[in-house]
């Protein structure tokens, strides 16, 4: 990924990965066996899942046959984000790259500038790769990266040059079995329940064709009104700074607390389309957990004391650096989309049943609004009439 000019990258994405597997904190403690007889079930129960959301959902598509499964550690994970990354952001490092060059910025100065945006990049991934269960990786690159051979194979590693469909299905091992741990539930209940709510996702994506390019068409009008003006930055920094309550910086805090990254680069045109995005996020979350509460209690015979206990880690964090940590990088929004969008399925559902809510597929013009997301009933009146 190089800019118009075949200037250099403004992200040293080889740091990154670099970096995020460096400061990876190291999975639990597991035998050879067990972790073999662990990636085999997390297969198996990814192909039963798939079934299980088909016939609850009355969703279908034989596309998702071609979609990958990929069961990957940390480093695994990490590896296929970066990929994923560089094909996201590309208009954004190419409009930043134009302006580096144009500005005078020498060679010099822009190898620094990638390698130390390379070494945050990967800090961040470092922290991510420990929370992530699993994940439908919606931009995967029309070839997947390459990476080093695991011992005997244990872990997928997907080569590069191998031509894959759009998207692919993520399951991160290590932290499926840390939490199970840390939760005290039956392992085989718990992976059963993870993949019920990734292939949720995955079902989305391909029974739904438009989806992934009406989301991708989003995200990069979103990057594309990147105002990368450091002026203008610097100024919205200090606006946000102004609403904390930090000696000698003054001003009260604002309503919502702490402000994330994404609060800090936004333009006024990025917060318009931040807000379809939130809505179409909420619902493809919320639609995941509803499924996969919905099909549990069938299948999984421990599902509701998974949820409660899963719910009380997923509210309180890890501690006061991880709750902060969750803020500064957006993560509390993510954690309100499921609560958010679960609320707005269910009112669905139970006005018009499931085949009145899968209209929410028909077109973009049916997706909610982030209003009608937080109420059900007038999203039934504009759309079911």
């Amino acid at each position: 990924m190089t800019s118009a000019s075949g200037g250099a990258e403004m992200i040293d994405w080889n740091l990154a990965v670099a970096t995020a597997v460096r400061l990876a904190r190291p999975g639990p403690r597991i035998g050879r066996d067990e972790a073999r007889a662990a990636v085999a079930e997390l297969r198996r129960h990814a192909a039963e899942a798939e079934r299980h959301v088909r016939e609850y959902t009355g969703m279908g598509s034989a596309s998702a046959a071609g979609t990958p499964v990929l069961v990957v550690d940390r480093p695994g994970w990490v590896r296929a984000n970066v990929a994923g990354f560089r094909t996201v952001v590309r208009p954004l490092t190419e409009k930043l790259a134009a302006r580096r060059e144009g500005g005078g910025f020498g060679a010099a100065a822009g190898a620094a500038g990638a390698k130390a945006t390379g070494v945050e990049v990967g800090v961040v991934l470092a922290f991510l790769s420990a929370k992530v269960l699993g994940q439908y990786e919606t931009f995967a690159p029309a070839e997947l990266p390459s990476a080093p051979d695991t011992p005997e194979g244990l872990f997928d590693q997907p080569r590069r040059g191998l031509p894959v469909p759009p998207g692919r299905l993520l399951l991160v091992a290590p932290n499926i079995v840390q939490v199970e741990r840390e939760l005290d539930v039956a392992p085989h209940d718990f992976r059963l329940w993870v993949c019920l709510h990734e292939e949720t996702h995955r079902t989305q994506f391909s029974a739904v064709p438009w989806l992934r390019d009406h989301i991708q068409s989003e995200v990069q009008d979103f990057l594309a009104q990147t105002d990368v003006d450091p002026a203008a930055f610097l100024e919205r920094l200090r606006e946000a700074l102004g609403g904390l309550p930090i000696p000698g910086l003054g001003g009260a805090r604002r309503e919502g607390g702490v402000p994330s990254v994404t609060d800090l680069v936004q333009t006024p045109a990025q917060r318009e389309i931040l807000a379809r995005l939130t809505a179409v996020m909420s619902l493809l979350e919320g639609h995941a957990d509803v499924v996969m509460d919905g099909v549990g209690p069938a299948v999984v015979p421990s599902v509701a004391e998974i949820r409660e206990k899963f719910q009380r880690r997923r509210d309180r964090g890890s501690g006061r650096l991880d709750l902060a940590l969750r803020r500064l990088l957006g993560m509390d929004a993510k954690l309100r989309q499921y609560q958010d969008g679960a609320v707005f399925v269910r009112g669905v559902v139970e006005r018009v049943g499931m085949d009145g809510f899968n209209r929410v597929w028909t077109s973009p013009n049916t997706l909610p609004t982030k209003e009608e997301v937080h109420d059900p009933a007038s999203w039934v009146a504009r759309v079911i009439g």
